[in-house]
């Protein structure tokens, strides 16, 4: 072997030895990433929105439930485990989003689970005296009933039972004042009474208390920590889906690069021959792998924005229970004061009977005239009071409060259309009035000025159509300064479809992010109001719908959505419900 023939192999095995490295470069590139550690941080931030949204339920249920003294505490073990899992992860995980974000959810877990225990012990404690107040004040009715005491002292014992409970509930001042007045009245009708003294110690506790806890319910639901378990779980999957990403990235390369060796490797005989199937094959099984891990990726993402429409539609829920409290107050209170007249037409019944008894007998004059006389007065005093014409009025404002709580109901019904199928003919200006009507509480404010065209029906999936246009009436309001101002909609007929403009004077969006605002996670709302979905997910739809969704902003002027809906969808679309 000559010289010349020795540096031709030995170039030769440097080429090779290159190639052959260059190969398990990228084979060792799209190795499996172990979705382990992903899996257990999923399980925990699971955990940790069960724990929160069960918090949630149980403050909310605290708050309206004015018989709920015994309610059983909420456990902490569960949110001690939570806390020692995040602290543990804060410290072994390789994630940066994790390793930043763990400790201020950690933070914000343990600040919420102390706020909650705390709101619970003061709402037990004003709910026991709210009961002590209400306990002494029929007893006291009751006692000076009997007694025929003055109207006006059962008159400030009826307004001290009518006021408490809704001082309770929404701790005004004109109820604090009534209360305090009512209880200096009765101390002037009942001086140095036990029963005056237990009423104004219960009357003083619910004035000092009462405002400790609604300044607790106050800051729980300014807590954002929904939403950073959101902020932090997408951080996650996005660093996790980048690993994926690059994997794939890097399979392509080991394709082609293997193509390219396969062809050269051909040269060399048929022994290369069946390493390289065996390479082949393994490369084969890593794709199948990343494509499996990618997929599982992706649906993991799709039942994160499912659970942000669930966050959407608890807040509106929460909204209609508040707008349900009112009349059913309203009812509560009117059938209190039936049942207080019902006693007084019964003994008047009660002393007719004997009347007419006396009245058949007809031999015992002296009865006959002492039960004339004792049904004459409590028949005037009937006449006198207005009894019949009060009862009346009483079961109409009760009748009155049990329609407004059906309207209610019934419009969360129409919204989310669980009676109806998921795809259906619908007009969408039906669809616009049960979303102002869902939205009403928020819209107290707001001046809506509606501005509806002869539209035709068109075919689409309602309930996500009536998220859109939830998301960006809600979206209309929160622009506006002190949410005051004035919301503008407006539908037509526009071609082959129906559009329909969404418009608000508040601050604007800028230029600058005007190419943003569809973006998943992009927000320009305050830390806690909102988690940038609700315009992604609305764009979503419209494109599944086979339409478009446009925006129009000029700052310190307003913001115009336009919305554009064909009347048929494409074939090729997939409309969920």
């Amino acid at each position: 072997m000559n010289r010349s023939e020795i540096e031709q192999n030995i170039l030769m095995g440097l080429v090779v030895s290159i190639m052959l490295g260059a190969l398990w470069f990228f084979y060792d590139k799209t190795q499996a990433v172990d979705l382990r550690e992903q899996n257990e941080v999923m399980s925990l931030l699971n955990e940790v929105k069960e724990i929160d949204g069960r918090w949630d339920m149980e403050v909310q249920r605290a708050r309206i439930d004015l018989g709920g003294q015994d309610m059983p505490a909420v456990r902490t073990d569960s949110g001690e485990k939570a806390l020692r899992d995040i602290t543990r992860f804060a410290g072994l995980t390789s994630s940066k989003a994790l390793r930043s974000g763990l400790p201020e959810l950690r933070s914000a877990i343990q600040l919420k689970s102390e706020l909650v225990q705390q709101f619970l012990s003061e709402n037990r404690a004003n709910k026991a005296m709210l009961q002590d107040l209400m306990g002494a004040v029929a007893e006291l009715t009751a006692q000076q009933r009997t007694q025929k005491s003055s109207p006006s002292l059962l008159q400030v014992l009826s307004r001290l039972g009518e006021t408490a409970p809704q001082y309770f509930l929404h701790g005004e001042e004109s109820r604090q004042l009534i209360l305090q007045d009512s209880v200096a009245q009765l101390g002037t009708l009942l001086p140095g009474s036990n029963e005056q003294a237990r009423i104004a110690t219960a009357v003083q506790s619910l004035l000092e208390h009462v405002p400790v806890e609604l300044g607790h319910f106050t800051r729980l639901e300014g807590l954002s920590t929904g939403p950073r378990l959101i902020n932090l779980t997408l951080s996650f999957n996005s660093e996790l889906e980048d690993a994926l990403q690059e994997k794939e990235r890097y399979r392509i390369y080991l394709v082609y690069y293997a193509s390219a060796l396969l062809v050269l490797l051909i040269y060399f005989g048929a022994r290369l021959r069946a390493a390289n199937q065996t390479l082949e094959h393994r490369v084969e099984a890593r794709t199948r792998e990343l494509s499996d891990a990618l997929k599982h990726l992706k649906e993991s993402e799709t039942q994160l924005i499912q659970s942000e429409k669930m966050s959407s539609l608890g807040q509106m829920v929460a909204g209609v229970a508040h707008e349900i409290n009112t009349p059913l107050a309203y009812v509560k209170n009117s059938l209190g004061q039936v049942s207080e007249q019902l006693p007084a037409i019964g003994d008047t019944l009660d002393h007719c009977d004997k009347l007419l008894e006396f009245l058949r007998a007809g031999d015992d004059a002296e009865g006959l005239s002492r039960e004339f006389q004792q049904t004459s007065m409590l028949l005037g005093t009937l006449k006198q009071q207005h009894v019949i014409e009060e009862l009346s009025k009483l079961v109409k404002d009760g009748l009155f409060g049990t329609g407004q709580v059906s309207e209610i109901v019934g419009n969360l019904k129409n919204f989310s259309r669980l009676d109806r199928s998921k795809v259906a003919h619908t007009n969408l200006n039906e669809s616009l009035n049960n979303t102002l009507l869902l939205a009403k509480h928020q819209l107290k404010s707001v001046k809506v000025v509606k501005n509806f065209g002869a539209i035709p029906e068109i075919t689409c999936a309602p309930s996500q159509i009536n998220q859109v246009f939830l998301n960006l009436v809600t979206n209309a309001i929160q622009a506006m300064p002190g949410e005051h101002g004035t919301l503008t909609l407006t539908s037509r007929a526009d071609g082959e479809g129906v559009a329909v403009d969404v418009e608000d004077d508040g601050s604007g969006i800028p230029a600058e992010v005007m190419s943003k605002i569809f973006d998943p996670f992009f927000t320009t709302k305050e830390v806690g109001k909102g988690t940038g979905l609700g315009l992604s997910i609305s764009y979503k739809i419209i494109q599944q719908h086979g339409g478009r969704i446009s925006v129009d902003s000029k700052p310190n002027v307003g913001t115009k959505f336009t919305v554009w809906l064909p009347l048929t969808p494409p074939d090729e679309a997939q409309l969920e419900g």
